[in-house]
């Protein structure tokens, strides 16, 4: 069932895939996020949310500096670059575990792993800039395709997601991206609505079922709110962690989350339980 996956890179940062779920913990340098924009976006600040997720029991480390809140004002690979220049050294430093850039632009993604970033996450999952595939093949990097659409026009929206990842991968795979270094999210809170994202909740084991390992990345997301009355996205956690718990049992290698250690917790029990030989 469980995917098995190593990686290791020249600055001796490694991944390894199997023993547990893996973590993403979320490093959100902007001004604007939903939940946390403006609370990481200094050096020192970034710095110390690393080193606390990290010290909390993060596996990989997820930088990003322009926001996809829904009714956020995109950047331009040269305005991301300008805000990733004074964050991403820092992070790299403060970081024992490897380093994701979440970014659609390609142009972002070469500066990012000229400086030493290890994953590309990437939001558009391929499908916005030609040139991405073609970047993480250049530094031979495990890329994330996350699903991502301008509409919520679907048919069987499983089926429709099945033919974004085919498409993405078939481009992956052309421009020299190893299969190993292909992960797919099911973009939860991205061009779908709320019944929309919670039948993809639902039906996580029809995709987890490929051989590609999975990153579920639910945190705070606003169906969770509206499932708890209208909460705000800072009370949103205990939420998560019940989502990330069905994404785990339906066999999602990975999350994505806000609150490290809580999850880092939560996620002990649900592998102790379903791991377990």
């Amino acid at each position: 069932m469980y995917k098995r996956r190593q990686y290791s890179w020249s600055d001796g940062k490694t991944l390894q895939l199997f023993a547990h779920t893996l973590i993403m913990g979320i490093l959100n340098g902007t001004p604007d996020s939903f939940s946390d924009g403006g609370q990481h976006n200094t050096p020192e600040l970034a710095a110390a949310w690393t080193r606390q997720m990290v010290a909390d029991g993060a596996d990989v480390i997820d930088l990003g500096v322009e926001s996809t809140r829904p009714g956020s004002t995109p950047l331009t690979a040269e305005q991301e670059i300008e805000r990733l220049s004074i964050l991403i050294d820092p992070v790299l430093k403060a970081s024992s575990v490897p380093v994701s850039i979440d970014t659609y632009h390609a142009k972002t993604a070469d500066y990012a792993f000229s400086k030493g970033a290890h994953i590309l996450n990437d939001v558009w999952g391929l499908h916005y800039d030609p040139d991405m595939a073609a970047v993480a093949a250049k530094y031979h990097v495990p890329i994330i395709i996350m699903h991502n659409s301008n509409d919520t026009n679907y048919g069987d929206i499983i089926e429709d997601m099945k033919a974004f990842f085919f498409s993405a991968v078939d481009k992956a795979l052309k421009e020299g991206v190893q299969p190993q270094h292909i992960w797919l999210d099911p973009g939860i809170g991205f061009g779908k609505t709320e019944a929309q994202n919670i039948e993809v909740m639902q039906r996580l084991g029809e995709i987890t079922a490929y051989e590609y390992p999975v990153l579920l990345a639910p945190s705070r997301k606003r169906f969770i709110g509206s499932m708890l009355g209208g909460l705000p996205p800072e009370e949103r956690d205990e939420g998560t962690v019940a989502a990330c718990i069905t994404g785990v049992f339906q066999g999602v290698d990975m999350v994505r989350v806000h609150n490290v250690l809580m999850h880092k917790r939560a996620l002990a029990v649900a592998d102790g339980l379903l791991r377990s030989e």
